[in-house]
């Protein structure tokens, strides 16, 4: 099975790569704001200081993640990816609220803008880093689980739309001299991007329950079960739950009761060959009992024995 702390170590370097897009855009989207006195480039430039924020929490989260287990944690520190993306999905929400004010305060107070050209250019290469790198983190956190790289990658792809929202508002005002559509466009990105943090607020909140894992994942579990199910051979009591990269799986295991230790050993590495074959980054739990005992079907449906699988 693939070591999760060297996994998770090596997703460090990726985070650094928000880090610093979130540098470079907080610096291109202030000269784009200080240029134009748009009330929409200065909240872009203010939710890209969130993403700097939101990118240092995810950096200290997956480094507190990849330690092994100890004394205190024996189940490891997985949990903490889910810290890091709660804690970016309020930072969206606290962006969004800063944007909405600066947005109202400006329809109380309008102001002229200027130099337009020079700031849709400057925010449109903004955008294109925060695009390339949301990529680049959505990529990898797929590839790993990770549920810090994805909030991540969703929190810049707001900042994307916001940009690309905010340019549609400047290049309106460009056309019809209404300074009004400035604030008002900010306004409309801020409640967008409301939704998404809401969004990945409750995903954390989630996922810090204990959630079971995926429905396909558990689907497919089952199928890898079933295949070493016969008239001597069983399972029950399935359970499952998702922390952050890492899963739990657990399942009694009914087999004969003439086998030797040594036997249902060997067979219980077989099925958890195959479930890690699967599935990587998984614990796997398994409970032996006799096939032949009545005790051992407490799980199971009387009526035509068929398996209870109980999911957590």
């Amino acid at each position: 099975m693939p070591d999760s702390k060297i996994r998770k170590k090596s997703l460090a370097p990726i985070v650094w790569v928000s880090i610093i897009a979130s540098v470079l855009t907080i610096s291109i989207k202030s000269a784009a704001y200080y240029a134009t006195g748009s009330v929409g480039f200065l909240s872009d430039a203010m939710e890209s200081f969130i993403n700097l924020a939101a990118g240092i929490v995810a950096f200290a989260m997956l480094s507190i993640a990849a330690r092994p287990p100890d004394k205190e944690h024996p189940f490891g520190h997985d949990k903490a990816e889910y810290f890091s993306s709660l804690i970016e999905g309020i930072l969206i929400v606290i962006a969004a609220i800063g944007i909405s004010y600066a947005a109202i305060n400006r329809i109380y107070h309008p102001q002229q803008l200027s130099e337009l050209n020079i700031g849709m250019l400057l925010a449109l290469s903004a955008t294109l880093i925060n695009f390339i790198t949301a990529r680049i983190l959505l990529f990898y956190g797929r590839k790993h689980n990770s549920i810090t790289l994805e909030a991540d990658s969703q929190h810049l792809m707001t900042d994307v739309w916001t940009t690309v929202g905010i340019i549609c508002g400047i290049f309106l005002v460009k056309l019809t001299n209404w300074q009004i559509l400035d604030p008002l466009m900010a306004i409309a990105v801020a409640l967008s991007i409301l939704y998404t943090g809401g969004k990945l607020i409750i995903r954390s909140i989630d996922g810090l329950m204990d959630t079971k894992v995926a429905e396909k994942e558990l689907i497919r579990i089952r199928q890898i079960l079933d295949q070493f199910i016969d008239k001597d051979i069983n399972y029950h009591a399935l359970y499952t739950r998702q922390s952050a990269s890492k899963r739990f799986i657990s399942f009694h295991l009914l087999v004969p009761g003439d086998y030797t230790v040594n036997k249902a050993h060997e067979f219980t590495k077989t099925i958890e060959n195959e479930l890690t074959k699967e599935f990587a980054y998984s614990d796997i739990f398994i409970h032996l009992e006799p096939i032949d005992d009545p005790d051992s079907f407490d799980d199971f449906l009387n009526e035509n024995h068929k398996i209870k699988s109980n999911v957590s």
